[in-house]
């Protein structure tokens, strides 16, 4: 199904529909990210798709990123939530769908960088290359925001412990506090001394 995205566009018709979704940034050990040409739009994007009843967040990204790309991966922390309602993508069937999505960051496990049935290609790519790329501007405000998180790799440690810890205690990773107390600092139990 085709689709076409409105960005802060006067022009845009008016969202009829709003859908909880899910986009991964996967980055390999030397820092570039997977991204994938989409057949519907002919632009580089994350993988993303939208969440299905009876699956966290995360497993939606996790879903997605095997779907679209081929990478088996594991979530490692919260990019952000992006909401904007002048983000409207607008799809032959009448569809107009206002932007919720949920970024989540993660690291690979598994499978190989495979297109799949919604990309035309696929592959790793520094974040200056992603510069050059013809790109939806949110999906580099994803970007941008993935890259300049303060101390990123020290919070991925860190979440990941946390999110390991999750997994013995139940499916949805998301859960697990993504409030972590900043490097050095003390935290004081909620209602207590």
């Amino acid at each position: 199904m085709a689709r076409r995205d409105y960005y802060r566009d006067p022009d845009a018709p008016r969202a009829n529909s709003l859908v909880p979704g899910a986009s991964a940034i996967v980055a390999d050990d030397q820092g570039r990210i997977a991204l994938h040409r989409r057949t519907d739009n002919d632009l580089w994007a994350l993988p993303s798709g939208t969440m299905e009843i009876g699956e966290s967040i995360a497993q939606t990204a996790v879903r997605e990123v095997k779907e679209e790309i081929g990478v088996e991966v594991e979530p490692v922390r919260l990019v952000g939530v992006y909401s904007d309602p002048q983000h409207v993508f607008a799809y032959d069937d009448g569809e107009v769908r206002q932007e919720f999505n949920v970024c989540i960051a993660c690291r690979t496990v598994g499978g190989e960088l495979t297109p799949g049935d919604e990309a035309r290609e696929v592959g790793w790519f520094t974040p200056e290359e992603v510069a050059n790329l013809a790109m939806h501007e949110s999906v580099r405000r994803r970007i941008r925001d993935y890259v300049r998180a303060p101390n990123r790799q020290l919070l991925e440690r860190a979440r990941f412990s946390r999110i390991n810890a999750a997994r013995r205690l139940g499916p949805d990773v998301l859960n697990v506090p993504w409030h972590a107390a900043p490097a050095g600092a003390t935290r004081r139990p909620r209602g207590g001394r």
